[in-house]
């Protein structure tokens, strides 16, 4: 495939197949060098038909900018509901868990039911409001600095309250999953309560609807191998998903 339009049909295939193409792969199954792969991404994107990325290109905007709650929760709102609901079902009778914030993770505590004791941490005021007419659950609200964005908190005060907890669970909401990059949010603080998030939980299992695939956020959160578990809607490629696994992530499809 040497002709310019070969590649750049073999390209936008690849892309709509698998949602990212990588400039070191399409050297090697075009036998071209990576200059000339470089020239046809810009050219393709000059023509609005991808985003380039460092070392390729994506289909959609990689980049995502911060939103208030109540414009997220109208996106996908059946695959969150859906995610929540496999995620609640996670959860075991005597548990002690994490929920961090975002519409993904507060569809998981719309579908909290338990009729056992459980122990929710977590820094999102909109999650304690929604568990807190539950007798069974006992809340723990971490306090800092409000996101009215988010409705949630940061800062070093919600760090320190978790180094007095060890928990078995994260569900964590994030803004974007990229490969190569990591999980990511919007906001530098929340990703470093995230993180300390992730030290204090035994397994971390991230809830996101398949929009957040090949997205990043500002704040680096952690790597993909940091991560135990992804559960996602039907809407993600079969290639991500392979992906995942080979990294030794476990994928859950709704």
């Amino acid at each position: 495939m040497s002709t310019l339009t070969q590649r750049h049909e073999y390209i936008i295939t690849k892309l709509k197949n698998e949602g990212i193409v990588k400039v070191l792969d399409l050297c090697e199954e075009l036998d071209v060098s990576s200059v000339t792969i470089r020239k046809d991404l810009k050219i393709l994107e000059d023509k609005k038909l991808l985003f380039r990325t460092h070392g390729g290109g994506t289909k959609s905007n990689p980049y995502t900018a911060d939103r208030p709650v109540n414009e997220k929760e109208k996106i996908n709102p059946e695959e969150k509901s859906r995610i929540g609901m496999a995620a609640a079902g996670l959860i075991q009778p005597n548990d002690c868990i994490i929920i961090a914030s975002g519409t993904t993770v507060l569809s998981l505590a719309k579908n909290i039911h338990t009729e056992e004791n459980l122990t929710v941490i977590t820094a999102a005021l909109n999650i304690a409001t929604e568990l807190m007419h539950n007798n069974r659950i006992e809340l723990i609200q971490l306090g800092g600095i409000l996101r009215k964005s988010s409705s949630s908190v940061t800062g070093i005060y919600a760090e320190k309250i978790l180094e007095d907890f060890s928990c078995s669970k994260l569900f964590l909401g994030v803004d974007g999953i990229d490969v190569d990059f990591g999980l990511t949010t919007t906001n530098i603080m929340e990703a470093q309560l995230n993180r300390k998030m992730i030290e204090t939980a035994q397994k971390t299992i991230v809830l996101a609807d398949s929009s957040k695939f090949g997205k990043r956020g500002f704040g680096k959160i952690c790597k993909i191998e940091d991560i135990e578990q992804i559960i996602t809607d039907s809407s993600i490629s079969d290639h991500m998903v392979e992906t995942l696994k080979s990294m030794g992530i476990e994928v859950t499809v709704v």
